[in-house]
């Protein structure tokens, strides 16, 4: 991923494109300031993880900027999330997430709401970058509340 974060930024410069440009060098820092921190060469799936924690940061923005009448930013951060949404893996439907919730259910062995956190951990591998985090947790309650 950072072999191709680097194509990406070098064709961004070429192309005069500030907005790619800008997004991508803030992406590729956030990597490489965890590599930096945790002294150690992050994988595919930790990437992801960034790139995912990048997304969800300005996803929480645009509600803010909306309050705030700025229609500008709020566009820019629509075209930070669809930079960023590239390296993310496709994203799971609903109904993906609604099976695979039961199927981790009854891995977990849960019967109530008390084991949401067992579910939830048992989960994440399988929905890393693939599905939003709040999503997931609501199901997750929603099916527990029907056991």
């Amino acid at each position: 991923m950072k072999e191709e974060l680097l194509n990406e930024l070098k064709e961004a410069m070429k192309n005069k494109d500030q907005l790619r440009k800008n997004t991508i060098t803030l992406l590729r820092s956030a990597i490489l300031q965890v590599e930096k921190d945790e002294q150690k060469t992050l994988t595919e799936d930790e990437m992801i993880t960034i790139v995912a924690r990048e997304v969800k940061k300005r996803k929480e923005s645009i509600a803010d900027y909306q309050k705030a009448d700025r229609m500008d930013l709020v566009e820019d951060l629509n075209k930070e999330i669809e930079i960023l949404s590239k390296y993310l893996p496709a994203q799971l439907s609903k109904e993906e997430i609604e099976a695979l919730v039961e199927e981790t259910i009854k891995e977990v062995g849960a019967t109530s709401q008390k084991d949401m956190g067992k579910v939830m951990q048992s989960l994440r591998p399988k929905t890393n970058g693939k599905a939003d985090g709040k999503l997931v947790s609501e199901i997750v309650k929603e099916k527990l509340a029907n056991i």
